[in-house]
């Protein structure tokens, strides 16, 4: 029988329910310390619910308009398709700054004053999250102008991140992609408006493995932007609205399928790859996919099975045949994390859900 995995390490995916960056830092920092090789700064502000915030963005375009339709509002905020209104052509569309560097450059000054402060420990990295391009466009752009579309938001976020690369050095830096609406598109299901039709895919009808390589393509532009010496990661997910994943995944093969395709795609190091583990799949069935995993031993897996409802117990009955899963693809070592960001989950339960994680590594050893 292969040597099981070391469980080593915890990993917050991007979203914590406190009130400034500084306060995410002192409170991950504290209850988790060293078991962290990287913080996000919590998603606070106008970034609380994930991309809802982009739609200002794509409203600041010249040549895109809201479809004439009484607002769409989640959250607050207007969820209308945009449309090309035929006043530029698709290929002069200009997006302008969309948030992410000038959020991170703020909060990478509070990390840095913390580190000095030794409230964050010597070696721990600044992470940021970004979401991938097809999230936005998405979201944002009405199903038949999102291909026409979709390179201007991609060339954006491209320049977001090299105006981070420009302002936080590279050491210091940890850079997550976000993909959930992939997985929306590979399970061929609805956010709203009908089924997702894979604009990117290159051939209709495409199975599922070949789209999950399309997907990894799609987004390997902007994981190749990350700068040499920084770290990058990719936070696969199910979403996250009420707490709940847009479609239960039948088990952990779509998610292998797509970390294996980036290790493809993507020209440089994959430093993690963080995979959800939903509550009550302690079987051996949702685990068996992880048995496939290919990535190389630089890329460390960190599994989402760090559920509140049901704390150490609960973590420790998924993590064994994921545990035994991982041993049979040779992987020497994993973290743990949540399935998602837990930024839209109640603020007094943040502390709790940290400490969590250390009893968690604790009783894994």
């Amino acid at each position: 029988m292969p040597q099981l995995p070391r469980v080593a390490g915890a990993h917050l995916v991007g979203s914590v329910n406190q009130p400034t960056a500084e306060a995410v830092f002192r409170l991950a920092a504290g209850e988790l310390g060293a078991a962290l090789p990287r913080i996000p700064d919590g998603e606070v502000g106008e970034r609380f619910h994930w991309i809802l915030f982009q739609g200002a963005a794509f409203d600041r375009v010249a040549g895109l308009v809201r479809a004439p339709i009484d607002p769409i509002v989640v959250a607050g905020f207007d969820l209308r398709p945009l449309l090309l209104d035929g006043t530029v052509p698709a290929a002069e569309l200009v997006f302008g700054p969309l948030g992410y560097a000038a959020a991170a450059v703020e909060s990478h000054a509070e990390f840095v004053r913390l580190r000095e402060a030794d409230v964050i420990p010597a070696g721990t990295r600044f992470q940021v999250c970004l979401p991938s391009p097809l999230a936005p466009v998405t979201s944002f752009v009405a199903p038949a102008d999102r291909a026409a579309v979709y390179p201007a938001y991609a060339a954006a976020l491209v320049a977001e991140l090299r105006a981070i690369a420009a302002a936080i050095p590279a050491e210091d830096l940890a850079v997550q992609l976000d993909l959930a609406t992939e997985f929306a598109y590979l399970e061929g299901i609805s956010l709203g408006g009908g089924p997702l039709e894979a604009f990117f895919a290159a051939a209709e009808g495409a199975d599922a493995d070949a789209l999950a390589a399309e997907v990894a393509q799609l987004v390997a532009g902007l994981a190749d932007a990350v700068p040499a010496g920084a770290e990058l990661g990719f936070h696969l997910c199910y979403g996250d609205v009420g707490e709940k994943h847009f479609v239960e995944p039948q088990d952990a093969g779509r998610l292998v399928a797509v970390a294996n395709a980036l290790g493809t795609a993507v020209a440089r190091r994959i430093d993690w790859v963080h995979l959800p583990v939903p509550i009550e799949r302690t079987d051996a069935a949702y685990a068996a996919p992880l048995a496939g995993w290919a990535l190389p031993a630089a890329t460390t897996p960190f599994l989402g099975l760090v559920h509140h409802e049901d704390g150490v117990d609960g973590a420790l009955a998924r993590l064994v045949p994921a545990r035994e899963a991982l041993a049979a693809a040779g992987v020497a070592e994993f973290g743990i994390g949540t399935e998602c960001g837990f930024g839209r989950g109640p603020a007094e339960r943040t502390a709790g859900l940290l400490a969590l994680h250390r009893e968690i590594l604790a009783a894994a050893q």
